[in-house]
């Protein structure tokens, strides 16, 4: 029985990796925030021929996380961890809410890094595991909107590749995604150019044969992280100019 965690799996990549790698003789472990969208995915990957569990620890709360983390399945043979938040500064905002800062932080860095590094010391027992860690091209580009995403996202590009490091010798591999746009209710909120925009079912199977292969760093958009990186170069004065150029709003988070 193989067992896989998916993390952010109500909705998303996360919905769509859960779908992708469900099948017999597989046993899925399925986190999300929304319970009845989280149902319906396991309904689906039921229908596929996986056993399915389900979980709603609120990955803000860090004590709740560890006592997720604590009480998977050991060793877990896969993982992709997924849950994420997107939020930017408002329009009419002088800076980012408190709020903010401290969800995007937990959330996009603290939650996954702990779920990661407890799965790894299974892994590593085992001799045999994959771990993939979605981030962000935001990781690799200063975004004035977005400084705390941009942070949270870089940080866990960081302990990636330093696990991995750490990891591969042992038997284990980690996988950083960088996805650029997807078609998911995250890019939904975002009122911007969405250049080189995938189907999430795509992105999924991308992801799995990725991991599965043992690969560092997917990019799903190789020519837009290329952009991100060259205006992380730019001088500060210039890059300023350049981002007010680019108009980015965001709706409301789903509920």
């Amino acid at each position: 029985m193989t067992r896989i965690l998916v993390t952010g799996a109500s909705s998303g990549i996360g919905a769509a990796l859960a779908r992708s790698v469900a099948a017999p003789g597989t046993r899925l472990v399925l986190w999300g925030r929304d319970r009845e969208r989280l149902a319906g995915v396991a309904a689906d990957c039921a229908q596929a021929g996986a056993e399915t569990a389900l979980a709603t620890p609120d990955l803000a709360d860090l004590d709740a996380v560890i006592a997720a983390a604590a009480a998977l399945p050991d060793p877990m043979d896969e993982a992709y961890l997924c849950a994420g938040l997107s939020d930017i500064r408002a329009a009419d905002a002088v800076v980012e809410r408190l709020s903010h800062v401290r969800d995007l932080g937990l959330v996009n860095y603290l939650a996954p890094a702990l779920v990661a590094t407890r799965l790894a010391e299974g892994m590593v027992r085992a001799g045999a595991g994959r771990i993939a860690l979605i981030g962000s091209h935001a990781a690799f580009t200063p975004l004035p909107v977005a400084p705390s995403y941009c942070a949270s996202k870089a940080g866990l590009a960081a302990f990636a590749r330093a696990l991995r490091l750490d990891l591969l010798p042992r038997g284990v591999g980690v996988t950083l995604v960088s996805p650029g746009f997807v078609e998911t209710p995250m890019s939904a909120r975002l009122a911007c150019a969405k250049p080189g925009m995938i189907g999430a079912d795509a992105a999924a199977k991308a992801i799995v044969r990725a991991t599965r292969r043992g690969r560092g760093h997917l990019v799903l958009s190789p020519w837009l992280l290329a952009l991100a990186r060259l205006y992380g170069l730019v001088p500060d004065a210039i890059a300023a100019r350049l981002a007010r150029l680019v108009p980015v709003s965001q709706g409301p988070r789903a509920p």
